[in-house]
């Protein structure tokens, strides 16, 4: 596991396009996340306990936001052939264990996550209603220890984009392990 954190936030970018099987036996489009007040991109895995420490507040998240102009999409780029726990069908086991209330897509290729930019599990991109990116930063102020978080900078981001503002400009980068790259 090498320690990595997102770069600089390039606020103002768009949305990449994908198209990404799920879990739930769909495929996905950026196109059928369009027309929220918010979209919600998460690069996350099964194996990394950076990951493992925040899914259930991902969970939880995704619950809040239920019923409100906000669509989530949780994406895992890392090489299943080294990391078998990262494998589709571990992915649909983890995600109906957890009932996730966002699909989890699968980007066997990495294609998208090279195309977002994305190095590392978690990394968060948050992108207003023209699918412009207004945030990229950490989950909350504590990633180990639920019980410690004071600020849940994601939840405001998103928070703010359903007000009609901008979310904050200090942006702290998410942490994480570095996502799993196949070898060339």
């Amino acid at each position: 596991m090498a320690l990595t954190y997102t770069p600089d936030p390039e606020i103002g970018k768009p949305c990449p396009d994908f198209t990404l099987p799920a879990t739930d036996g769909k495929t996905y489009s950026r196109s059928d996340f369009a027309g929220s007040d918010a979209f919600l991109v998460m690069f996350i895995c099964n194996h990394c306990p950076y990951v493992q420490a925040i899914q259930d507040r991902l969970v939880e998240l995704g619950r809040h936001f239920e019923g409100k102009s906000v669509k989530i999409a949780a994406i895992s780029s890392n090489d299943a052939d080294e990391h078998p726990e990262d494998s589709f069908p571990k992915m649909k086991e983890l995600a109906e264990a957890k009932r996730f209330p966002f699909p989890y897509l699968y980007d066997e290729s990495q294609q998208v996550a090279k195309t977002f930019g994305a190095v590392c599990t978690p990394d968060f991109f948050l992108y207003d209603r023209s699918m412009m990116l207004t945030y990229r930063g950490r989950l909350d102020d504590s990633w180990k220890d639920p019980k410690a978080v004071r600020t849940q900078e994601l939840k405001n981001a998103i928070e703010a984009l359903l007000a009609g503002r901008k979310p904050s400009a200090d942006q702290t980068p998410s942490m994480g392990c570095n996502i799993k790259w196949k070898k060339a």
